[in-house]
């Protein structure tokens, strides 16, 4: 698999994927403030052209946009170029992938599933730094007590909250909780 981006469109915009032959190595939600997101991608995968994704991509963007259609899909088929990825940022992203989609975790829980409650800002951070949004479901993840939290994508928790939406989840304060609390 040569390595390469794609773009693609979804019900909440135009989203890119990166990749090289061990599996994804980025995912770009939409840009809310306008911007080139050909020129977003290159510079957030230095070397990387644009081109026709392989059919294991092909099957990723598939199956992003189809939750992002609403269609139930947890995209554990999914295979991430994980190699260079922190410990404690692994074990985060495994936890938040195994959310179903349309409910949620609060940062807290993952904590205490870590083991430690004092690791909700390490958690937080990690999901701020997550190079797979969609994928690695960092939406799925809200602040103490359901509520929204921020979000580090374009459009902050505006983004999140549409994404909640699609997937089925109700309002923030009443967001059906997966396990948690």
């Amino acid at each position: 698999m040569t390595d390469g981006f794609a773009l693609f469109d979804t019900a909440i915009g135009l989203c890119g994927v990166a990749w090289n032959a061990q599996g994804l190595t980025g995912v770009m939600l939409p840009l809310s403030e306008g911007g080139d997101p050909r020129a977003r991608m290159a510079r957030r995968h230095p070397g990387m052209e644009e081109g026709e994704p392989p059919p294991a991509v092909a099957d990723a963007i598939a199956g992003m946009q189809a939750l992002l259609r609403g269609e139930k899909r947890d995209l554990l088929e999914v295979t991430l170029a994980d190699g260079a990825i922190a410990p404690l940022a692994a074990q985060v992203y495994a936890i938040a992938r195994a959310i179903p989609p349309g409910q949620t975790l609060t940062y807290g829980d993952i904590a205490r599933r870590l083991g430690d409650v004092s690791l909700s800002r390490a958690v937080g951070q990690a999901l701020g730094a997550n190079p797979w949004p969609i994928v690695v479901p960092c939406h799925r993840i809200l602040a103490a007590g359901g509520r929204k939290g921020g979000f580090s994508a374009p459009g902050g928790a505006d983004t999140k909250l549409r994404m909640l939406e699609i997937e089925g989840a109700l309002a923030p304060d009443t967001l059906p909780l997966f396990g948690g609390r």
